[in-house]
């Protein structure tokens, strides 16, 4: 499926009161994740990761991809112009391309590029201010807040972390903030990406997790808008175990559903956007 952003002024997400300050968590996964396979071997670097196809290798160079993109995406929007290149991007065709073009260089050149892209990212959302979180740059719903742009980092590279991790028997530490920002941003995704679709049906999902406690509303329409606390009595609601949650709407888990079936539209399209139904 090639994506169709939304661009403009007027965001189609907008998240209130909830993660201030997203560079906090950002950078410490990043660096997390970096010191984590900088003790590999060579076995470890090439083994299977949950990514279908792809090596933990394979991974840290997609991760690479992506955080050039994001400090590009950011410059250009504190910039005054963000960025439009997303028009049609393949959110699975396209990644695959990228990783299969790079598989020639070492370890060692793949973990190099992964730190220097970690530091220009860090780099990049020094000092910003609340005028700077609430700046539009592009990510592949289309022109969002730099706030949500990255929550969408710290979600690809949370769960990416442990499509590296867990198959070798590693358990990341658990941060509620990345936890957090995880799980907002990934129920939220789906149904961004239904509403870029042309799918703008009215509705509130519910998110009430544990460990970490995760309290919010994400009311859908023609605009996406994520809100604190907890939702009207009736109101259909995903609850369960934080870490469950994202592993399970990240398509790593089967979703224990606590939807009726007729409320699990409200978990939009984000299965289809990346070819899983599962």
């Amino acid at each position: 499926m090639q994506l169709n952003p939304v661009y403009g002024d007027e965001p189609l997400q907008r998240i209130e009161s909830l993660v201030e300050d997203p560079a906090t968590p950002l950078v410490r996964q990043r660096a997390r994740l970096a010191d984590m396979v900088s003790g590999f071997d060579a076995e470890q670097w090439a083994s299977p990761s949950r990514c279908e196809g792809w090596s933990v290798q394979d991974v840290i160079a997609h991760l690479v991809t992506t955080n050039q993109f994001w400090s590009y995406s950011l410059a250009c929007g504190l910039a005054g112009k963000p960025s439009r290149v997303l028009d049609g991007f393949d959110p699975v065709a396209t990644p695959a391309q990228l990783v299969a073009s790079v598989q020639d260089r070492t370890v060692a050149e793949t973990l190099d590029l992964f730190n220097q892209s970690n530091d220009a990212l860090a780099t990049a959302l020094e000092g910003l201010d609340a005028r700077g979180w609430d700046t539009l740059a592009e990510s592949p719903p289309g022109h969002q807040s730099i706030r949500l742009l990255a929550m969408h980092a710290i979600w690809d590279s949370w769960i990416h972390e442990r499509d590296i991790a867990l198959p070798l028997g590693i358990t990341p530490p658990l941060e509620a903030d990345e936890v957090a920002a995880s799980l907002i941003y990934v129920a939220l995704l789906g149904p961004a990406f239904s509403a870029v679709s042309g799918v703008t049906r009215p509705g509130t999902l519910a998110i009430r997790a544990t460990d970490p406690a995760v309290d919010v509303q994400i009311e859908m329409g023609e605009r996406i808008v994520v809100r604190p606390g907890p939702a009207p009595a009736g109101t259909p609601t995903l609850t369960g175990d934080a870490v469950e949650l994202v592993e399970g709407l990240s398509f790593r888990a089967p979703l224990t559903p606590t939807l009726a079936n007729d409320d699990r539209w409200l978990l939009g399209t984000l299965g289809t956007v990346f070819d899983r139904t599962d």
